[in-house]
């Protein structure tokens, strides 16, 4: 009796160490699919389209764990482009919410993984509550398709996804409106910097 609650006491404690092998987050990114999808503690949660490097830019592969998490960020690099819910894993290489959302599913980006704001979010909270225990995890290459073409063409956009696009923006930009300069348009203050939008 004795020797079976000891091999019973190791199984159970051989299957909780494995349990605890597979705890907490992992994003996955296929960049052949342009697809993000989230594992938590083993369990398929979720799964999102993406943007990753458009043609003669690169996102790094490769399995990571966050650097910093920034809820609200502009692209020094890029124009000041609006970054939200950025999860930053590979020095500037982020994950972060996009309002070109016309293009999710198709390689568009400098680098970052682009994703719906929304959908952004949703991961920038479940990080956020995991951070030690995350992983990111960048694998594939770019779809064949985009491979194949010598000049990148980008789609373009439709008037609805422009609308949808503008309303998703400027939303994200009113959080740091702190007033009007003129009729022409709002003056946005990040930091020092000063900027406009029209």
């Amino acid at each position: 009796m004795p020797r079976l609650l000891l091999a019973l006491a190791a199984t159970a404690a051989l299957l909780g160490s494995l349990a605890c092998a597979e705890a907490g987050v992992v994003v996955t990114v296929d960049k052949s699919v342009q697809r993000l999808s989230v594992s938590v503690d083993g369990f398929h949660r979720y799964e999102w389209p993406v943007s990753t490097a458009r043609w003669g830019y690169l996102t790094p592969n490769g399995t990571y764990r966050p650097e910093r998490l920034e809820r609200k960020w502009f692209s020094r690099k890029y124009d000041w482009s609006p970054m939200p819910y950025s999860i930053f894993f590979d020095g500037g290489y982020a994950i972060h919410g996009s309002y070109e959302i016309s293009r999710l599913g198709s390689p568009a980006s400098h680098g970052c993984i682009r994703l719906h704001p929304q959908n952004a979010a949703v991961l920038f909270s479940l990080v956020q509550e995991h951070l030690r225990d995350t992983r990111i995890v960048v694998t594939g290459d770019r779809p064949e398709r985009e491979l194949r073409r010598r000049d990148y063409v980008e789609r373009a956009p439709t008037r609805q996804t422009r609308y949808r696009t503008r309303q998703l923006r400027r939303g994200f930009e009113e959080s740091f409106y702190t007033g009007a300069d003129d009729d022409d348009g709002e003056v946005v203050y990040i930091g020092r910097h000063r900027r406009t939008w029209r």
